[in-house]
């Protein structure tokens, strides 16, 4: 079992993705990247399923944060941007996947478990 931590201030998503997330793996949620920073400070995760946009510090800021201190978690960016360069700057900077929003369910399980196969953790 893999552990999750799962970061959007939109909390209906939040509760979709830990639904989905937390029949196979052990999951924690943060509304905002301060929450997410106090969790990353008390405990290890296998990956980190993050929105970009969320108000007060960034999913990018958070990405700086995991590369810094735990630079082997793997970041699955979520965005509503249509910002076509967005997802390209983000692997850059070390963010192992990105969706873009709206998207299916199946298709977010499937990347989710193929980031967790590439660390030998599923």
């Amino acid at each position: 079992m893999a552990s999750l931590l799962l970061v959007d201030d939109d909390k209906t998503l939040l509760k979709i993705l830990f639904e989905l997330f937390s029949q196979e793996h052990g999951c924690n949620t943060a509304a905002t990247v301060e929450e997410a920073f106090e969790l990353l400070g008390s405990q290890e995760y296998d990956i980190v399923v993050t929105d970009i946009s969320m108000p007060g510090m960034s999913g990018e800021a958070l990405l700086g944060f995991i590369k810094a201190n735990r630079p082997a978690t793997p970041v699955i960016f979520i965005s509503g941007s249509k910002d076509r360069g967005l997802a390209q700057r983000l692997r850059v900077k070390g963010a192992a996947d990105f969706l873009s929003k709206p998207f299916d369910l199946a298709e977010i399980r499937g990347r989710v478990a193929r980031t967790l196969e590439g660390r030998g953790r599923s």
